[in-house]
């Protein structure tokens, strides 16, 4: 998709002074940021971690399996370093708004009901008077004596999973919090067409013989279906149901999770490295300990979990990977993969919509949809692809306002000043009236299809959402104006600097306020994890007034979004070469300047050069240069930084170049 984007002729140009780039500013070490790792523990933050089988010797990954052994370093590291191993009560205590968590609380969990824990774990918690969680799954401990246990794509012998007894003897010590890892549902169920398998609890089931998928009301009944069941049978050995959900590979949805809700579900837990209060959220992230680590790589793994990660990014067309024929779109998928998984990157913002035209109106999606053709069913399968054999978060990359639905209803029309008519704006993306309720309506529904037909980590808006300095004058649109006090005549609007601080403002807010609807959509649906980024332009951080020209503000784009993504495009805007340093240390001085700013800001760098021809198809920036820019960002302070578009079939930018400025592995900090 090429950026449109015209500057307006009132705009002054940035006086960058002399061409020759000037060395970061030196910061005294007193003064230099402080690793959130050195810095005191925050109020009810908990640091819950998810061990699962552990065995004596030779631990199998199958079983995601830990060594006694290093289990006991592992346990006597938390202990000397100061974490405070903390019972599900103290949780849903703290969660309710009781009494706040320890500094460094912990809470132990082990999934999946391996005997190992009755016989090697339960009697180290019993010496040290520690609570844990243990999670089994019902149908493999309902599986009776002499039978295997139908354990993924294979069979597992029975002694491998303890017995109901065993269970409420570790319920009844007080120690152990018995919770459901479903009945059923630790397995993976038919995601789309192409075939991959995705959880059971996140995922509406593809029929292959009608080509539909689950529908709302089957998938809702098939999660309250396993709550009850679990519930009954946990209740059955203890007494008591369980209160505590465990997601099977992490994966949930927002429908799941509103479903157990109804079933008596206080808490649930998930996987991610990362850190949450337990006051904001019942929902709370794991650290998954694979790979049997050393302690060591235990501890780092554990303190690490107070930094914020750093996102390093790359956007990809899905149109690259779109073929008639579908072995060829599985060759191009292949390449992506390895290209992301090469390339060391930790995030993919990935197009879910259809662009071929290169226009910015999307006339298709590339998932099942109420309003639009499908070009084909293809996004599900490549984020699931990318998420699971390349390791990275994958973000929905969708427009806001740039579709192509019914021709009636109301564009976002532009008063030209000299002849006094409004008008499409034929320089700008062919946009639809954020304030008209049916536009909302619709879009809101395409959010919401999206939602149900794929997992993914986050929405990155992209960056259609804009109103210039006249626009929109659509009637929702001049209504809207009027109730908010203002004229509905925009010369009128535009001859008060007043009324044209409030115009702006409240163009502004429209669009923070329509995003933020998007996202309550997908989140009811998805869960309340997913992560939230938004394009904005670079003119309104370098210029605030600019906001008047866009209907973009950093300040309010930094408090309704989890990232922000300025345009860190200099070729676009025409930044001659010798000032280009200095453009760039402008953009992060700009967003430094704002406490904080930093660690929720992804720089979005060109690799493509569209200012000699806007239609160009292959005009790659030297991959030289983007990296670059690449380290002049970081130098500078930036954290998080990526670049679009990567041409993954031609091989552009070229992989050896861009990857040690980019890649994760070659600066692994979080």
């Amino acid at each position: 998709m090429r950026h449109l984007y015209t500057i307006p002729a009132t705009i002054i140009g940035l006086s960058l002074g002399n061409p020759v780039a000037a060395a970061p500013p030196f910061v005294a070490p007193a003064e230099r940021p402080v690793e959130q790792a050195a810095q005191p523990w925050l109020k009810n933050k908990l640091a819950a971690i998810s061990w699962h089988d552990v065995s004596d010797d030779a631990p199998d990954q199958e079983r995601v399996a830990v060594r006694t052994s290093r289990l006991i370093e592992q346990l006597s590291w938390l202990r000397e370093n100061g974490y405070v191993p903390v019972s599900v009560d103290a949780v849903i205590a703290a969660h309710r708004g009781g009494a706040s968590l320890p500094d460094r609380a912990a809470l132990l969990t082990f999934d999946d009901g391996y005997a190992s824990f009755y016989k090697r774990v339960y009697p180290i918690l019993k010496a040290y008077g520690w609570p844990a969680v243990f999670a089994p799954v019902g149908k493999w401990v309902s599986t009776p004596a002499g039978h295997e246990v139908a354990f993924g794509d294979k069979n597992a012998p029975r002694d491998q999973f303890v017995t109901w007894e065993q269970v409420r003897e570790m319920a009844a010590s007080g120690l152990v919090e018995i919770a459901s890892h479903t009945h059923d549902m630790h397995r993976g169920v038919l995601a789309n067409p192409q075939g991959n398998s995705e959880p059971a609890a996140a995922t509406r089931i593809y029929d292959a013989q009608s080509g539909r998928y689950e529908s709302d009301e089957a998938y809702r009944a098939r999660i309250a279906d396993d709550a009850r069941t679990i519930s009954d049978e946990i209740k059955e050995a203890t007494g008591k149901r369980p209160r505590v959900w465990v997601w099977p590979y992490g994966a949930y949805s927002g429908t799941a999770l509103s479903v157990i809700g109804e079933h008596g579900f206080e808490l649930t837990l998930s996987l991610s490295d990362n850190l949450i209060p337990v006051d904001q959220s019942n929902t709370l992230p794991r650290l998954l300990l694979a790979n049997d680590p050393r302690t060591a790589d235990f501890a780092a793994a554990v303190v690490n979990l107070e930094e914020r990660q750093n996102l390093r990014v790359i956007h990809v067309d899905l149109d690259y990977i779109y073929d008639p024929d579908p072995a060829q779109m599985d060759r191009n998928l292949g390449l992506l993969v390895q290209r992301v998984a090469d390339m060391g990157v930790n995030t993919v913002f990935l197009q879910a919509f259809a662009d071929p035209e290169g226009d910015g109106l999307i006339r298709s999606l590339y998932f099942p949809n109420r309003w639009l053709p499908m070009r084909a069913d293809l996004f599900n399968r490549v984020a699931w692809q990318l998420r699971t054999r390349a390791a990275v978060n994958v973000y929905a990359w969708m427009p806001v306002l740039g579709f192509d639905l019914d021709p009636a209803l109301p564009r976002v029309l532009r008063w030209n000043e000299k002849t006094g008519k409004t008008e499409v704006d034929p320089d700008q993306y062919r946009r639809l009236s954020p304030f008209d309720p049916e536009v909302r309506r619709q879009i809101g529904e395409i959010y919401e299809d999206l939602s149900k037909q794929a997992s993914f980590d986050g929405i990155l808006f992209h960056d259609d959402a804009l109103l210039s300095d006249f626009e929109d004058v659509s009637p929702a649109a001049l209504k809207a104006y009027a109730q908010a006090g203002l004229p509905e005549d925009i010369s009128a609007i535009r001859a008060d600097p007043a009324a044209m601080q409030r115009w702006t403002r409240l163009k502004s807010r429209a669009l923070i306020d329509f995003t933020t609807e998007l996202a309550g959509r997908v989140r009811a649906i998805r869960g309340d994890d997913v992560k939230t980024a938004r394009s904005i332009f670079a003119q309104p951080v370098l210029e605030p007034d600019s906001e008047a020209w866009f209907a973009q503000n950093l300040d309010d784009f930094l408090a309704a979004y989890d990232w922000t993504a300025p345009m860190a495009m200099p070729l676009m805007e025409k930044i001659p070469p010798a000032d280009v340093a200095k453009w760039m240390d402008a953009l992060v001085d700009a967003v430094a300047a704002r406490p904080g700013a930093l660690d929720r800001t992804i720089f979005e760098l060109q690799a493509r050069d569209w200012s000699a021809d806007k239609n160009a198809s292959d005009n790659p920036v030297d991959p030289a240069v983007l990296a670059d820019w690449m380290k002049r960002l970081e130098r500078r302070g930036a954290r998080s930084f990526g670049y679009y578009p990567d041409d993954f079939v031609a091989g552009k930018p070229d992989i050896g170049t861009v990857r040690p400025a980019i890649s994760t592995a070659w600066y692994p900090f979080k």
